[in-house]
């Protein structure tokens, strides 16, 4: 039976040992790198943990399913009614559906899961047990699974400076890590502040890395580990500043693993693929053809055992608008092998802080030294940004020095420029901005003979048309 089993982590970015990370072990997930296909260049479309979620559910970016921001409490964000979820599609096709631990999307009548058990606990060994619960059910129905199992490591909890780690769980290990131990990336500083988050946040790491382990012995003892395709991913990047929110690098290149049974071991795809593609591998694993629609990613399991740059498969483009309701901060992207253009729709404004950043003591220590700094990058520089970002990834990896005003660049600028339009389009995006105002919403006066200035934004000195 083709089943599906779906690992979310929670703010992991790709602190784990099989993309590089050595000052943390994460064996299980990298046994699941090394029994299948580990993806190098994976992209989230937004680094928001709510929106990217219905990204992989829905196979369409924010813009398109109305799942702008945060689901949770006064921000309130909704997928649209009539967008059709992996849950509901699978329903579909005859599969028993079912969701343990993070949900995080909503509403519930848009995301039908049958087997629903919404739970906000870290207790990796309860995620686990209450999966085995669920293998057996299918196995006894007969019936093949989707299920996600939406781990909340290693997010941030209520506290400053904390993940998690306040509480011992039965059957989890552990392990305290000292600061001088830890690996500051390079999209921060090292200070006193962010070792001690760092710390922190690998207890966290090591706890998740102990529950996918855990899910995965489960499914093993169900006898169904040979008739299941494993996915595991991170919505967005680590909860640290640079990352998480941002659609720089640290926040959208992401850990993507799958699994396939029978499939060939150790593959490192270096194919750019986007989490608008995760849907369509799930319908295409399950057999299930859904109707005509707007959706744009393609199945993966085409090329899921390449280990060289397929044809059509060398670019990326995001859309990241809310995090909070209070952080409004519409961003496109696109990303190419070498090179990665971001279009800041409401550059005029200050980049907002999410609350758990905000909060935090990395940016309390990073606020408080001179010069301010965050990693290579200014306070002042990640504050305030131009309208257009654009940035050579062999030279620059961590995106901190802009060319889209040098004039070396002004064709590569302008080529990515109407490249990201011309999907912005595609995907029917309203933040398709001209002098200011949304080309989707007034599409129907341009028809009837409105003229604008080709410019991105309102000019108060100069507002005429003509």
């Amino acid at each position: 039976m083709p089943n599906i089993l779906l690992l979310i982590a929670d703010d992991l970015g790709r602190m784990t040992g099989c993309y590089g990370e050595t000052a943390i072990a994460t064996p299980n997930i990298d046994r699941l790198a090394e029994a299948g296909t580990r993806f190098d260049m994976a992209f989230t479309s937004t680094a928001s943990c709510s929106a990217s979620r219905s990204v992989i559910y829905t196979g369409l970016h924010t813009h398109e399913t109305g799942q702008y921001g945060l689901n949770h409490d006064h921000h309130h964000f909704m997928t649209f009614d009539h967008v059709e979820t992996a849950p509901a599609l699978l329903n579909a096709a005859g599969m028993k559906t079912g969701i343990i631990g993070k949900i995080h999307v909503g509403p519930d009548a848009v995301y039908p899961w049958q087997v629903r058990e919404e739970s906000w606990q870290r207790d990796v060994r309860r995620a686990a047990d209450r999966a085995s619960v669920f293998f057996l059910d299918a196995k006894a129905e007969q019936k093949p699974f989707f299920l996600t199992i939406g781990f909340i490591d290693p997010h941030r909890d209520e506290t400053r400076g904390g993940f998690g780690n306040d509480r011992a769980y039965p059957g989890v290990e552990d392990r305290i890590f000292a600061p001088e131990d830890v690996t500051v990336p390079p999209f921060l500083t090292d200070l006193p502040e962010v070792r001690h988050e760092l710390a922190d946040y690998y207890r966290s790491v090591h706890r998740l890395d102990q529950g996918v382990g855990m899910v995965l012995e489960e499914l093993e003892k169900a006898g169904l580990a040979d008739d299941t395709l494993v996915v595991f991913l991170s919505d967005n990047g680590s909860p640290f500043l640079n990352s998480k929110t941002t659609l720089y690098d640290a926040g959208v290149h992401l850990p993507l693993i799958i699994r396939k049974p029978g499939g060939r071991e150790g593959i490192a795809n270096p194919n750019l693929v986007s989490f608008t593609d995760i849907l369509p591998t799930f319908l295409d694993w399950a057999g299930h053809t859904p109707p005509p629609g707007p959706r744009k990613g393609r199945s993966l399991l085409p090329i899921l055992e390449s280990e060289k740059l397929e044809e059509g498969w060398q670019a990326v483009f995001g859309s990241h608008t809310f995090h909070e309701i209070t952080n409004y901060w519409p961003t496109r992207f696109m990303r190419t092998t070498r090179y990665k253009y971001h279009r800041n729709v409401a550059w005029q404004l200050d980049f907002p802080f999410s609350g758990d950043l905000y909060g935090s003591l990395t940016w309390e220590g990073i606020r408080n030294q001179n010069p301010a700094m965050i990693g290579r990058r200014t306070v002042k520089d990640y504050v305030r940004r131009p309208p257009e970002e654009l940035y050579d990834l062999e030279t620059d990896p961590h995106e901190v020095n802009n060319l889209a005003d040098d004039p070396a660049h002004r064709d590569r600028l302008l080529e990515m420029r109407a490249a990201t339009e011309a999907w912005q389009r595609e995907t029917g995006d309203p933040w398709l901005y001209r002098d200011g105002v949304s080309l989707r919403a007034i599409e129907k006066h341009l028809e009837n003979g409105l003229t604008m200035p080709e410019r991105f934004d309102f000019d108060p000195d100069k507002p005429g048309s003509r």
